[in-house]
């Protein structure tokens, strides 16, 4: 099983990007009940920014509500983070994970990095 995530960058305040989860190997995105992304940013510990639990209850941090969406195309086996408005404290490494299994399987990790 691999996670692959993209779409991190270089981006100002107040700016959009999407990442991407891509998932291979023995996972079907639809067949997962525990899907989201984490985010660390630097010097800081690891953070929960948004799920989706049993395939449909979206839920996210406080301190990304309006602003961030969780969503998955269930044919291209994808998990995405649509992020708008994005602010400098959101510069973080990005990961995404699925719970299936009985284990967590983690994708390497996207920088996002919002200049002011």
């Amino acid at each position: 099983v691999q996670l692959q995530a993209s779409g991190g960058g270089l981006v100002q305040a107040g700016e959009s990007l999407r990442l991407s989860c891509v998932v291979s190997g023995s996972i079907a995105v639809a067949d997962v009940n525990n899907m989201g992304w984490y985010r660390q940013p630097p010097g800081k510990q690891r953070e929960l920014v948004a799920t989706i639990i049993n395939k449909r209850n979206r839920n996210y941090a406080d301190f990304v509500k309006g602003r961030f969406t969780i969503s998955r195309d269930n044919a291209k086996n994808t998990v995405y983070l649509q992020m708008s408005n994005l602010q400098p404290e959101d510069t973080a490494v990005y990961s995404c994970y699925v719970w299936f299994g009985w284990q967590t399987h983690w994708g390497q990790g996207t920088q996002v990095t919002v200049s002011s």
